[in-house]
């Protein structure tokens, strides 16, 4: 568990290597997030199932704030490093740190003044907001732990050390799930939310301790410190775009939720259990991005310009292979992974879920191709075009799905999202064309 060089070698191989730890820690995100709905709907009941749901669209709105600036900043530690330059590695590292800390803590004191704004914009029913509310409002408490653990994995990752960073959210995730088991009988939703606050809180402490003691020359030492302003500004335009991309993506999914919940509560807890579901397919797009920024980043700081495109090819054709993989499997597959994600007594929730995940799976080629061209401007510095791109991508989505839905229910915000998917991809198409034209000259 060291760092990979990846200015030089194979690079087939180190894709591979780069995804399958990202891969593997996104499939284990995905798996607690779908167990801690399910515990919570056994031991709760339905409404807490939608209220997971619910809070989940809520709070990822802030937390992809958070990990979509510490993306960010791992984009550009990745150049650094591949550059060889340890000073400003850890001089961003430690300005990182400091702003980061200051924003995490405005998000925490912001999500608590607009949770219940939020949540009645969301035209929550009053059964599943009470459920929301509560968990909701420890999680907003959790963040500056959440960051901390965010920055601290991104700088493991912008090394090469994707396996040091799996290893540490698998035992998270470990101790998330036992605490759940104990937490949520006793306290319901909230116990969920506590569950999940200690175990990232647990998963910061590990990764600094590692890079204290395995990578200590990743750390910024006293000489480091200091006010770098250029060096912060170009931070703040690194982690403020790839936040906002993110944040884009996640206001989008925030609205559609909106119109979900509109159609009633057996609509909210299809949405919930199709969309856990089908964040295992999106596992393998999001790695394919997170991978590609990595290296493309590493080769862009070295200078390597023909690894740079070599490696992006070699990327795109395999999340291509996946995307076709993927949108087989969940046609096949859909309905009896819903039958074990499905709270008991909500058999009215199964068709209009059913229907989602099937249309939505016909896109997933366009979606993983997506995530790669993202994930290649991010290691590029040209972090503008995701968020251009996932603007326009949200906002076809959502006007789509609020015009669609009173009609053809679930299935709309399905289809909403597969034509955003074709439109955004086309878009950043012609970038990454001209970008590869100029590579090549």
């Amino acid at each position: 568990m060291t760092c990979a060089q990846l200015t030089q070698g194979n690079i087939g191989r180190q894709l591979i290597a780069l995804s399958a730890p990202l891969l593997a820690g996104n499939i284990l995100q995905q798996l607690y997030n779908t167990v801690d709905a399910v515990i919570v709907g056994r031991f709760v009941g339905g409404a807490a199932f939608g209220a997971v749901g619910v809070a989940g669209s809520v709070m990822n709105l802030f937390l992809f704030l958070i990990s979509g600036g510490c993306d960010g900043v791992g984009a550009l530690l990745s150049q650094f490093y591949g550059a060889g330059d340890g000073p400003s590695f850890r001089r961003d590292f430690f300005l990182s740190g400091v702003f980061g800390t200051g924003a995490s803590l405005a998000l925490t004191a912001l999500g608590l003044l607009a949770l219940n704004p939020l949540l009645a914009l969301l035209h929550t029913p009053e059964s599943v907001a009470l459920y929301a509310a509560g968990y909701l409002e420890i999680i907003f408490l959790g963040f500056p732990a959440a960051f901390a653990y965010h920055l601290s994995s991104g700088v493991l990752r912008s090394v090469g050390s994707t396996r040091a960073a799996l290893f540490f959210l698998a035992l998270s995730m470990g101790v998330n799930l036992g605490l759940d088991l104990l937490l949520v009988p006793r306290l319901g939703v909230e116990g969920a939310a506590l569950a999940t606050v200690l175990a990232q809180t647990l998963a910061a402490a590990l990764c600094v301790n590692f890079l204290r003691l395995r990578l200590p020359e990743l750390l910024f030492r006293r000489e480091d410190m200091v006010l770098d302003l250029p060096l912060l500004r170009r931070t703040a335009r690194f982690s403020f775009v790839t936040a906002l991309h993110m944040c884009n993506l996640y206001i989008g999914k925030l609205l559609v939720q909106g119109t979900v919940n509109s159609l009633g509560e057996d609509a909210i807890t299809a949405f919930t259990a199709a969309t856990r579901i089908e964040g295992f397919a999106n596992s393998f797009g999001d790695s394919g991005a997170a991978a590609a920024a990595i290296f493309i980043g590493q080769n862009t700081g070295a200078g390597e310009e023909a690894r740079v495109r070599t490696g992006f090819r070699a990327g795109q054709r395999l999340l291509a292979g996946l995307g076709l993989f993927m949108s087989l499997a969940m046609l096949l597959g859909a309905e009896p992974c819903l039958r074990l994600v499905l709270p008991a007594g909500s058999p009215d929730a199964m068709v209009p879920a059913l229907g989602y995940l099937r249309l939505v799976a016909c896109f997933y080629l366009f979606n993983f191709l997506g995530s790669g061209q993202a994930g290649f401007f991010r290691g590029r510095g040209q972090v503008n075009l995701p968020v251009i791109g996932a603007t326009g991508h949200i906002a076809l989505r959502v006007v789509l799905s609020f015009l669609l839905a009173p009609g053809l229910g679930l299935p709309a915000v399905a289809l909403a999202t597969g034509l955003g998917w074709i439109g955004v991809v086309t878009f950043w198409s012609f970038f990454t064309r001209k970008d590869m034209r100029a590579l090549e000259r």
